[in-house]
């Protein structure tokens, strides 16, 4: 079992989860936490038994008011006295689109993050390690050109990564074949 790793604020919020270690009908409840890696509150929600399995449900106008940003993702069940931890993972609140001001940055972190690495690039070619990069709100300082690269180069797999979920997602292909041709030799 496993948190969910994206929710988009002002969708509803709905999963079904078995545990057969801890079924709803033998009186395991579930329940759910995403604190902010940041500053804020965190959210919590408690399942409700759907048979022997265990249903995560929250309103879209709850999750409306969900700020967008990092979170850390706790699910755990609970039986009087016994508390059972079952998944931990890291979750992003994507910003709800339909209610978002125009100029609202919809882009994920990793790709603000690249974005910014590349112009700096462009703006201070090989001396870009020298400068001071803020990437969310963290200050990122780098000592040598190969350890700004690195970071670029783990920028770029993490946002291929978001990409290839994305296509996914949409049902399309994630464009990550390799493609072979063998000569016969």
């Amino acid at each position: 079992m496993t948190t969910p790793t994206t929710l988009r604020a002002g969708d509803t919020y709905s999963a079904l989860i078995p545990l057969s270690d801890y079924p709803a009908t033998s009186g395991w409840v579930l329940k759910a936490r995403f604190t902010p890696r940041a500053t804020g509150t965190a959210i919590d929600i408690t399942g409700t038994a759907e048979g022997a399995d265990h249903r995560l449900t929250v309103a879209a106008a709850t999750t409306a008011n969900w700020p967008a940003g990092a979170y850390s993702a706790a699910q755990w069940v609970e039986k009087g006295a016994e508390i059972h931890t079952v998944a931990t993972g890291q979750l992003t609140i994507l910003p709800n689109l339909r209610t978002a001001p125009a100029g609202t940055d919809t882009r994920s972190p990793a790709r603000q993050a690249l974005d910014a690495a590349e112009a700096a690039l462009v703006a201070y070619g090989a001396k870009a390690y020298l400068q001071q990069h803020a990437i969310g709100d963290r200050l990122h300082r780098f000592h040598t050109p190969g350890e700004f690269l690195a970071f670029v180069s783990k920028l770029r797999a993490q946002v291929r990564a978001e990409e290839r979920a994305e296509r996914v997602a949409q049902g399309l292909s994630p464009r990550n074949r390799l493609l072979v041709r063998f000569t016969g030799r």
